[in-house]
């Protein structure tokens, strides 16, 4: 997929809890700003796919930045979907189960992925014209960016929008265990050592717990444009 960025565009920072739905809110946005979409998620998800496909234990960080030096993330539009690809191997679907999400939380605490994942991240976005998702975007990956959110919702709401999400998937869970994983994830991320879960302090708070998405990208959207307007001035 050929990436061209839109000249003297702006980086976006989305910032949140597992849930609280950035993935979808960032690539809405980036199709109406016209910016590329850059899903930290997805490459924090598959380099922890790699990892247990792998082999490699997590306490072995030797091991892990050994294997992180010749990871390639790469993401390729398919008929109206986008594919991620990991070490040329499409992990599309394979990164999405619950015990993925939770591995994750885990691996992306660690030095090394974080390290080789940050430097991918910043050089996709150095240009400017790109909206990132993430927990350390706005804080750590480009604590410079000129718009920052910080999106979030309750746990309840977090949970059944991802429980609905895994029945369609035809997973077998319960919202009980669904509320309990969201939970879990959130302590995880929240008291990693490394890039905690934190609101910048200049982020836009946003609560999805009670509004739809077109709303909420319509918020945001508004935000970044008196931004670029103010950028003209």
């Amino acid at each position: 997929m050929l990436i061209r960025h839109r000249p003297h565009g702006i980086v976006v920072a989305i910032d949140g809890p597992s849930g609280a739905g950035k993935s979808t809110v960032a690539r809405l946005l980036a199709e109406r700003l016209g910016y590329i979409q850059i899903d930290t998620g997805a490459m924090y998800r598959a380099a922890a796919f790699l990892l247990a496909d792998g082999g490699i234990e997590l306490s072995d960080l030797a091991g892990v930045e050994e294997f992180c030096r010749d990871l390639e993330i790469r993401f390729e539009l398919f008929e109206g979907q986008k594919l991620v690809f990991a070490n040329n191997r499409n992990v599309t679907d394979l990164i999405r189960t619950p015990e993925m999400s939770l591995l994750t939380s885990r691996t992306s605490a660690l030095k090394p992925v974080r390290s080789a994942l940050l430097k991918a991240q910043q050089r996709m976005g150095d240009q400017g014209g790109v909206v990132l998702e993430g927990r350390d975007i706005g804080t750590v990956v480009f604590p410079d960016a000129e718009v920052k959110f910080f999106l979030t919702a309750s746990v309840e709401e977090r949970a059944r929008r991802r429980f609905e999400e895994l029945v369609a998937k035809g997973e077998t869970v319960t919202l009980e265990e669904t509320v309990s994983d969201v939970a879990e994830r959130d302590r995880q991320d929240s008291e990693r050592a490394i890039a905690p879960l934190r609101q910048a302090d200049d982020a836009v708070p946003i609560d999805s717990s009670f509004s739809g998405i077109d709303d909420v990208v319509q918020a945001m959207y508004a935000h970044c444009q008196l931004k670029l307007s103010a950028r003209e001035q």
